[in-house]
């Protein structure tokens, strides 16, 4: 009997190997949103030429419908039955497809320029929407790959480790292909009907193609990548189910789920917190090639600045896993995320300094790093919290980690159509050299003292969440009790019933 219960303990443990196929996995969503949130707003101002308006419609439609879709789909995946590749796998294997060719579209520049706002809002939000078809499920595997919070953390760990990478990839591989081309500005844009005649028009059209072609090029690099990853998450990662969870007789409803999630107070705090400190860093992240180019003046130099951030929190991420482990989850929020202030602070007040900003950027990879691990390493915490006072329903997975990130896009998308706006009110002149003083200023804000305010409200928040070390423990362990009592007393029951709806 004992060797009988000591048997489900061994197969919790993941192999090296299986945490990073399952980390890898994270590396799609990274790369591509990466090369999305830097710029594609650049890109559609300068390059594609869509006029200011438009483009702040198009990134804020896009990010809402991206909102939309995270709980949308995770209610069709509450509905979805288990597979032989699982429940989530099958959602992960045929959106991959689709969502590369609509990915690529969103970097091709039509011909007809009247219909240029459709196109790209059209492709954006179908990709978007495919994406969510991969993330979701992703993200959800969490709660399938083990049941062992040590392990699940572990690979959570190895997950933000390569998904950091993933946007440093995406940042590399966009920055360095887009910044070799030479994208033309105009000295003067009230005059630019004059500036372009004759062969400066000739040239200006040249290396506006140059540039159109560069995007197209690593737009494709990235596809090939996400292609790549989604094959080996495939091929590497087994979802498992809870033991008991086998012996309930059917799953929650939707709606009934979605009732007790957003009704149940950790979960309501955790993603409260997230949801200002996430905006803080994505007001950053979508308004930061442009604040480099036309604030700081290093028009040649901010895929360097991005690359400096990316790879700083690629080498601190397992620094804030072991922090966390050695002092825990909540501190480690406070810690890491609080020390993005001084160094947005110094930002805000400085001159233009390549050097200054060089160090600014390396610092600030460190927030970010804590930033990307901390909301996924948390979440699972709360979802234990959860099974352990409703333990007669299951299913809810989908439900947590959808909403997680429905209000988080949706914010995001809030954020960028603003602040797009914003720039459109200060006078913001598409493919200029510089900018007016407004505009200027108004980047200035976007990027400091606005994701500032924005970090302390949500380290506020952050003090009403309740689980601590000491709550983790306990969950730890009343959870393992749960699972022995169902893997000693219905152990064999559960294996014939998969076996009989898989035949």
């Amino acid at each position: 009997m004992a060797e009988t219960l000591k048997e489900p303990k061994k197969k919790q443990q993941l192999s090296i190997c299986n945490k990073l196929c399952y980390a890898v996995g994270g590396a799609p969503y990274q790369v591509t949103g990466c090369a999305l949130g830097f710029f594609l707003q650049i890109y559609l101002l300068d390059v594609a030429q869509v006029d200011p308006f438009s483009a702040s419609i198009i990134l804020f439609v896009g990010r809402a419908w991206d909102a939309v879709t995270d709980p949308l789909v995770g209610f069709c995946i509450s509905k979805s039955s288990w597979t032989r590749l699982g429940r989530l796998m099958p959602w992960i294997i045929f959106s991959t497809p689709l969502a590369i060719i609509a990915y690529f579209l969103i970097w091709f520049v039509p011909d007809f320029p009247q219909g240029q706002a459709l196109w790209y809002l059209l492709f954006y939000c179908l990709f978007e929407t495919l994406v969510t078809c991969f993330h979701v499920p992703y993200s959800a595997l969490t709660m399938f790959i083990s049941t062992e919070q040590s392990e699940r953390d572990s690979a959570t760990a190895y997950r933000m480790t390569v998904e950091v990478m993933g946007t440093v990839l995406g940042t590399a591989i966009q920055g360095q292909i887009v910044g070799q081309a030479d994208t033309p500005c105009l000295q003067d844009p009230a005059d630019s009907a004059l500036a372009t005649e004759g062969a400066n028009r000739t040239q200006s059209t040249t290396s506006l193609r140059e540039t159109q072609n560069a995007y197209l090029l690593a737009a494709g690099v990235i596809a090939s990548i996400y292609v790549i990853c989604a094959v080996i998450l495939t091929l590497g990662v087994r979802e498992q189910r809870e033991p008991y969870e086998t012996q309930q007789a059917e799953p929650i409803s939707f709606f009934r789920g979605l009732r007790l999630v957003m009704g149940y107070g950790p979960y309501v705090k955790l993603i409260a917190g997230f949801l200002f400190t996430s905006l803080a860093f994505m007001l950053v992240e979508g308004n930061f090639a442009l604040f480099c180019t036309y604030t700081l003046g290093f028009r040649n130099e901010f895929q360097n600045l991005l690359l400096a951030i990316m790879l700083s929190a690629t080498f601190t991420i397992p620094i804030w896993q072991w922090f966390l482990t050695r002092f825990g989850k909540k501190t480690a929020v406070n810690i890491g995320i609080s020390s993005a202030v001084p160094f947005l602070i110094l930002v805000a007040f400085m001159e233009s300094n390549l050097i200054v900003t060089y160090v600014v950027a390396v610092a600030a990879g460190i927030s970010v790093a804590a930033a990307f691990l901390l909301p996924w390493s948390m979440l699972p915490d709360v979802i234990d919290d959860f099974h352990l006072k409703q333990p007669q329903f299951h299913g809810t997975e989908p439900i947590f980690f959808s909403f997680y990130v429905f209000f988080t896009k949706f914010a995001s998308g809030v954020s960028l159509g603003i602040s797009t706006l914003s720039l459109d009110f200060a006078g913001y002149q598409s493919r200029g050299c510089s900018q007016p003083a407004r505009v200027k200023f108004t980047l200035k804000m976007l990027v400091t003292i606005a994701p500032i305010a924005l970090i302390l409200l949500g380290l506020l928040l952050f003090t009403l969440y309740p689980i601590d070390e000491e709550k983790r423990r306990q969950n730890k362990k009343a959870l393992q009790a749960l699972r022995e009592e169902a893997s000693s007393s219905g152990c064999s029951d559960t294996d014939s019933t998969e076996l009989a709806s898989i035949l």
